[in-house]
């Protein structure tokens, strides 16, 4: 139990000016009501009483009175100087108290308050002025240091960083946190709670739960939890997100209800208690307090209610890698290969070093925004340039990012061989980002240090295969290098190992130097031996390095990058710095070209340098695009493959001409759709499994699949009469913490098309939005997508929900996951509705497309649904299941539908 509210229960004493000045104070320049923090110093009689009262009513933890005590808000009073001071005094007054309350069976604990501050490291104060920033990181910790310092002096138990509205900020206090346990000799456990900004989840500075925790998640903290800006009933539905991910103890202290218009509070303590009770039943919390409006009433009311309840047991901490910006990027098998984005590099882009050098941020912030449109996963920001001020550039234009969404929504890989622009971009970023890079040269003590920096500043590292000796260029010093960083890193920089990223060094082959022949197979090798030998480690690597030898020559360039990211992928290599906008794609690549490049890249022969040298001196005057496109062979194919290869080349140009025909041969549009349409989205699917295709291809495809039936459009609305009668009302969405649409959008066509009504809520959408608009529209069937990891669990929390409301609407989970078979056997016991999963888009298609084309069929299937209930129970309580195979299969055994 944690206390309530100090702030109300200050106002309830009615003090005036001279309170707060009190004789210390009293010839003091500045206006001081409202400074609560002084009063430690000026009318402690108060802090003391109000203290007592939280420790009468039951508070196991009480904070001190300095939430603003710290230098930059203590400015704006004049009371910089009393800084230390007051949380000295403020401490050790909680601490006496605390321990007179204490006793063997109840032992009391106090905790070191530390706000926000007013200001932000992540928001422009200037509307005009994107970059600018009235506080920086290192302001922020010094004035955390200070305060910490202070605290741990007068006897805290534990620091808690409190009402975060902006993640770099409360990373600059954990880095603050570091340094004060260093400076006091005391390890002091840290705690964090931030405030949500509004109904869909968002700190101010923009991130989502999710990714806030992803953020901190290289910290082990005693709790994170919530409060302020919500009651208990509006905090729940977050609360309830956060306790099912956080790896440590949930804390929450909402506020008595929302203010009314006069800005005071009036749920009453018993309201309120009704509320927390459900938090404490249904095991969503371990530290309950109270915020704004609270007081020692309300506290009272809380301890009774935990007598005999088991208490949040916190989740396992997933041994995969989590990255953020403004949303969560979580890295595992899962993922295939990460795009990090390459053309942010003022040493590979020309036009993107011109931009810098003219200070146009704008277009240059274009680049970056065009490359996560394209499907980069990550961006890889670098300013090294002999011209540049490159700690000042990396620090405008980190800045500036923040403030575009669009852009910051993913994570960020700081890229620099100067470690100062390394530590100044950290600064500036409040997910959880990458270091490009930290190497062995110049030792390991340096190694050891830097890692251990970039770690404290929340970030995960690129290891480069580089030590004491030089650049590891073979297999065997590959392996060498990389399993001597892994024992560092892991036994003395505290790193666990997916937390580590290895680039074996990604060289020039085809170079004519026989020593450079192996450098392909070596670094594929090394993949295989990291991946196998170093367990939950990452590789990476810069794809452009490899094919140096032939600048000039895209077309070439792009086939020989698109041969080894097959194989290398294949080996375990699962990020890389690429065009997301890669043009030539393996199985395109004419195959005596492919197998002199698998020579090259695998060193198959000895003459494979020659015999691609003689092939590029052939192909060089013809550019990637030219040869995608001049070759119009396919456009002598059938419709079915023309229609194919337009959605596998992302090719619009010829789209309504061969649509044209396919209608007249399939006689509808929604047949075509149904049928050459999802079957080329079908190839494009299986060559992405097969890892011959990336994301930004995929959403490529996507994209003209959509322009496709745009087309088509006018004449499904043709085809409609006023007086068909809709076959079923469906709720779409992809759920809470995931911004993956594809899957989703196709399948919402599908069912448009074959006479559904279709609600399409879009991305990211809470559990309490599905629940409520299934109420509200009255739905017929749910279907949930997703994409990440997470989703799983949050389509498992949606059909909780819905049990909650008392619904029993059948539901459809569906995306490309790897585990639906846990994800349906966890719903299965829990939910009295009928509940399908769709492994991949082609299925998802089928079922909509077939078991859902009328509404006959529909009340079938959902009879068959319903009638399979009591098979999903059967399986979940034996952990068996059968998979659903095919439709015929389905007719005729009623398998276990998932």
């Amino acid at each position: 139990m944690l206390d309530g509210a100090m702030g109300t229960m200050v106002q309830r004493y009615g003090l005036g000016e001279s309170d707060f000045r009190g004789a210390l104070l009293a010839g003091h320049a500045k206006q001081l009501k409202g400074n609560n923090d002084i009063l430690v110093l000026t009318r402690p009689d108060v802090i003391r009483e109000i203290h007592t009262r939280y420790l009468a009513a039951g508070a196991d933890i009480i904070e001190t009175s300095t939430f603003n005590a710290n230098r930059i808000s203590q400015a704006e009073y004049g009371c910089e100087q009393l800084c230390a001071e007051i949380n000295r005094n403020a401490a050790a007054m909680a601490r006496e108290l605390a321990d007179e309350f204490s006793t063997p069976a109840k032992p009391r604990f106090v905790v070191g308050s530390v706000g926000p501050t007013s200001r932000t490291c992540s928001i422009s104060p200037d509307v005009e002025d994107p970059a600018k920033r009235n506080v920086t990181f290192d302001m922020l910790a010094d004035a955390y240091r200070e305060q910490m310092i202070a605290l741990i002096e007068g006897g805290v138990d534990a620091l808690l960083c409190e009402t975060i509205f902006d993640t770099l900020n409360a990373k600059a206090a954990l880095y603050a946190a570091d340094e004060a346990c260093a400076a006091t000799g005391r390890d002091v456990p840290v705690m964090l709670s931030f405030t949500i900004a509004d109904k869909q989840g968002r700190i101010l500075s923009g991130q989502t739960i999710e990714a806030f925790v992803a953020s901190v998640s290289n910290r082990n903290l005693l709790s994170v939890g919530l409060n302020c800006s919500f009651g208990a009933r509006e905090m729940k539905p977050f609360l309830k997100r956060l306790s099912e991910i956080a790896p440590c103890y949930v804390s929450v202290y909402p506020n008595a209800g929302l203010p009314n218009e006069l800005g005071g509070y009036d749920q009453t303590p018993q309201e309120m208690a009704e509320i927390v009770r459900e938090y404490i039943d249904e095991g969503l919390v371990n530290i309950i307090g109270g915020c704004c409006g609270t007081t020692d009433e309300y506290i009272a009311l809380f301890p009774p209610m935990t007598e005999g309840v088991q208490p949040r047991i916190p989740v396992t901490k997933p041994d995969e890698l989590w990255l953020s910006g403004l949303e969560p990027l979580v890295v595992d098998s899962r993922m295939n290969f990460i795009n990090v984005g390459e053309r942010c590099n003022v040493a590979g882009s020309r036009k993107f070093l011109r931009l810098i050098n003219e200070k146009k941020y704008g277009e240059a912030l274009d680049i970056a925004r065009k490359q996560v449109e394209d499907g980069a996963q990550l961006l890889d920001i670098n300013m090294d340039d002999g011209l540049l001020d490159a700690a000042a550039e990396m620090t405008t234009f980190l800045n500036m990012l923040a403030g575009e969404p669009d852009i910051a929504r993913v994570p960020i890989m700081v890229d620099s061989s100067d470690w100062n622009v390394i530590r100044a971009g950290l600064k500036c970023i409040q997910g959880r980002a990458v270091v490009n890079s930290i190497s062995l040269k110049e030792g390991e003590a340096l190694f050891v240090e830097r890692a251990m920096e970039a770690r404290r500043l929340g970030a995960v590292v690129v290891v480069m295969a580089f030590d004491e000796l030089g650049q590891a260029t073979t297999y065997e010093r590959k392996i060498e290098v990389c399993g001597r960083a892994f024992e560092l890193l892991t036994k003395k920089a505290g790193f666990e190992p997916y937390e580590i990223i290895f680039d074996p060094n990604i060289l020039a082959v085809a170079t004519g130097i026989e020593e450079h022949a192996a450098y392909g197979i070596d670094f594929i090798r090394a993949c295989a031996w990291i991946r196998e030998n170093l367990g939950g480690a990452h590789v990476s690597g810069g794809v452009s390095n490899l094919s140096f030898s032939f600048r000039g020559n895209n077309y070439v360039r792009e086939a020989l990058h698109a041969v080894f990211l097959y194989h290398a992928i294949a080996a375990g290599m699962d990020m890389g710095i690429v065009n997301p906008l890669t043009a030539v794609q393996y199985d395109d690549i004419p195959l005596p070209l492919r197998q002199v490049l698998e020579d090259v890249v695998l060193n198959r022969t000895s003459d494979a340098t020659e015999r691609l040298i003689v092939m590029a001196g052939e192909l060089k005057e013809q550019s990637v695009a030219a040869q995608q496109t001049t070759d119009d062979s396919w456009r002598e194919l059938p419709v079915e493959k023309r229609l194919e290869w337009a959605l596998l080349k992302g090719i619009g140009e010829y789209l309504a001409v061969d649509l044209a025909e396919a209608v007249e041969r399939y006689h509808t549009a929604v047949d075509v759709i149904g049928g050459p349409l999802m079957d080329g989205m079908g190839h494009v699917g299986e060559l992405f499994g097969q890892g011959k295709l990336f994301l930004p291809q995929v959403v490529k495809a996507a994209r003209t699949m959509k322009q496709a039936v745009t087309i088509l459009q006018p004449l499904i609305e043709q085809a409609k009469s006023d007086d068909v009668k809709s076959a079923g009302r469906v709720l779409v969405a992809t759920v809470k913490g995931d911004v993956h649409d594809i899957g989703k959008n196709i399948a919402t066509v599908v069912m448009g098309c074959n006479g559904y009504e279709v609600i399409d809520l879009g991305v990211m959408v809470p559990p309490e939005v599905i629940v409520s608009t299934a109420m509200e529209k009255q739905v017929d069937i749910v279907a949930l997508s997703g994409l990440i990891t997470p989703s799983l669990e949050e389509m498992i929390t949606v059909v909780k929900e819905l049990k909650a409301a008392g619904l029993d609407i059948p539901v459809m989970i569906a995306g490309a996951t790897t585990s639906p078979m846990h994800t349906a056997l966890k719903i299965a016991p829990v939910y009295d509705g009928a509940v399908v999963h769709v492994k991949d888009v082609s299925q998802n298609v089928v079922v909509a497309a077939e078991l859902l084309g009328s509404a006959d069929r529909r009340d079938a299937f959902v009879a068959l649904l319903k009638e399979t209930q009591q098979e999903l129970r059967d399986a979940a309580a034996q952990k068996t299941a059968t998979p659903l195979r095919s439709l015929d299969e389905a007719r005729a055994n009623k398998p276990n539908l998932f």
